[in-house]
């Protein structure tokens, strides 16, 4: 079935945020390491990005390596590390041809120097890119995200850098991660898991949610269809009535 005729181009969602669950689960199913699985779900990344940029989203945002990430295993990180590494360096082409541009979010000073050079090296070579923004959240955490904002406003008071009355949505968007990323309209989840496991907990306050039990290396530009056009039969109503809509 094709699925792709069925998204309409209106509404499209501006900001699609995806928690990639289940690379672990599907490397044990098939009765393989955990960083097979890891391995493998760089294939789902590939086709959700170019499907992505090829219907037409402006922002996606990819939920890479969180904060609580750190707790697993030591070959998986050194494994996850080195993925990241390689895929960076992989996709820098299909980045230009799809006239992509990168950024991440997260507390990247404590990532692996080797990880912030490679990163650093593709975001500057795709900075004039004028089609998708696709970020990278890495050593991500949304508490920690929030934390690091207030201390930074907080510490503006104090200076009498900004004034108390001042602040509002926007002073708070500033000093997140973020930056001046839009707001999510879908936010998909992988694996069957229904929950949001510390991921952009300020910048969804208005997302459609969609659970779905595909594990993440399974994952095709089908099943991100099949998202969208779940989103598109939805009302968001942001407050207001149905009848306010019409």
């Amino acid at each position: 079935m094709n699925l792709k005729s069925k998204i309409q181009l209106h509404p499209l969602p501006n900001h699609i945020a995806i928690i990639m669950d289940g690379n672990g689960r599907w490397a044990k199913k098939k009765g393989k390491l955990r960083v097979f699985g890891h391995e493998c779900g760089t294939k789902a990344v590939r086709s959700t990005v170019e499907s992505c940029a090829e219907l037409g989203v402006d922002y996606l945002t990819l939920y890479a390596f969180s904060t609580e990430n750190w707790n697993r295993p030591k070959l998986e990180i050194q494994t996850l590390m080195k993925l990241l590494i390689s895929s960076l360096k992989n996709e820098i082409d299909n980045l230009q041809k799809n006239n992509i541009c990168l950024s991440a979010v997260g507390n990247l000073a404590s990532m692996p120097k080797k990880v912030l050079n490679e990163l650093k090296h593709v975001v500057y070579a795709t900075r004039l890119n004028s089609g998708m923004k696709l970020t990278l959240a890495l050593n991500y955490g949304s508490r920690d995200e929030l934390v690091n904002c207030f201390k930074e406003i907080g510490s503006k008071i104090k200076k009498n850098i900004i004034s108390l009355e001042k602040i509002d949505d926007d002073i708070i968007n500033q000093h997140l991660y973020t930056g001046n990323l839009p707001d999510v309209d879908l936010l998909i989840r992988t694996s069957g898991e229904q929950r949001i496991s510390n991921f952009l907990l300020w910048q969804i306050a208005y997302a459609e949610l969609y659970f779905t039990d595909v594990l993440w290396p399974d994952f095709t530009e089908n099943h991100l269809y099949k998202a969208i056009e779940n989103y598109q039969k939805r009302e968001r109503r942001f407050g207001k009535t149905s009848e306010q809509l019409n």
